[in-house]
């Protein structure tokens, strides 16, 4: 059985029961997700739309900064839309997104809605700004939607079970995460006996990439640092970087995995140039740093093993910061 996290005492955490009757009820209803979405946030907001679609409904999905390219050998990714449709929606439902506003331009609108607002997510800093909130400790939001599925017996079909599946994969990397439970595998078995493709999926998120991002990789990992007697590993991507051998920050997913390899490093940093004088920061822990605590003190948040956050200033600037505030909490 999943846990509500202890510390969210002044939320009310809903029922997956309640969250399917809202659902149930609902005839136009809008989905959103965080701001460049990764497997897990694609994955859980797709499937609930095709759920809904399939029961009959009106279902929009929107993402701010979505490049699609990654995710293209699933044909619901087509779905995805970059405008709101102006109609009286009955309910707003954000998937895997940790606070208002990591929706992006699309906090305007879920702020302004005077309806049924719906918050699904399994992030720890989530402190449950729907109305109807269930925020849980797991490995994956997608987790938490095949649960949804499973108490709605609403129908999963090959493409759903595909989608499920991208957000536990990716987001338990590979279940090699240490919140990986026996309830997640159990799932997985679930999604996979209702057709769920692992090899597509793990070659499409994992294995496959273009000579742009292969030649970035090695550019980028020849940089790489050790702060704080080896403890604290840390890349830089800058944006020369990506523009000399044609990349897209989106082909960076994942690099901040491997410094987390090294022997001895207990947290990896990825600090990538987002524009001129603004770091795009992902941090990575073996377990015994919560980096969560180290994001919060730039305002960011995420899991205790894997966060980010935005940094701004020179290069040195943040580098330095950064390995104080892990300084603090190593």
């Amino acid at each position: 059985m999943i846990k509500f996290f202890p510390n969210l005492t002044k939320m009310k955490n809903n029922s997956l029961e309640e969250i399917a009757e809202i659902l149930n009820s609902a005839e136009k209803v809008a989905i959103f997700c965080h701001i460049r979405p990764d497997g897990d946030a694609i994955g859980s907001g797709l499937a609930l739309l095709l759920a809904l679609e399939n029961l009959g409904k009106t279902a929009y999905m929107c993402c701010d900064e979505f490049d699609p390219t990654k995710f293209l050998f699933l044909s619901a990714v087509s779905k995805i839309k970059t405008h709101l449709p102006e109609i009286d929606f009955d309910a707003f439902v954000t998937v895997d997104c940790a606070d208002v506003a990591r929706l992006g331009i699309y906090q305007r609108d879920y702020v302004k809605m005077k309806g049924v607002t719906v918050n699904i997510d399994h992030h720890i800093s989530n402190d449950g700004y729907g109305k109807y909130n269930c925020v849980t400790q797991c490995t994956a939001t997608c987790e938490i939607v095949t649960r949804l599925f499973k108490v709605s017996d609403w129908q999963v079909t090959n493409d759903i079970a595909n989608l499920l599946m991208l957000g536990l994969i990716t987001d338990s990397g590979n279940f090699t995460h240490s919140d990986v439970t026996p309830e997640t595998y159990r799932l997985a078995a679930f999604l996979r006996e209702k057709g769920a493709d692992c090899n597509l999926i793990n070659y499409q998120m994992f294995t496959r990439q273009p000579k742009q991002r292969a030649l970035l990789y090695g550019k980028v990992m020849s940089k790489m640092r050790f702060l704080l007697d080896d403890r604290f590993a840390i890349i830089t991507i800058s944006l020369s970087d990506l523009q000399s051998v044609g990349a897209e920050k989106s082909m960076t997913e994942g690099f901040v995995d491997f410094p987390l390899t090294v022997d001895g490093v207990q947290v990896a940093a990825s600090v990538m140039e987002y524009r001129e004088g603004q770091y795009k920061v992902s941090l990575r822990s073996k377990g015994k740093v919560n980096v969560n605590a180290v994001a919060s003190t730039f305002g960011g948040g995420g899991h205790v093993l894997a966060s980010g956050c935005m940094l701004f200033g020179s290069l040195e600037e943040v580098i330095d910061r950064l390995t104080y505030a892990v300084y603090q909490n190593i």
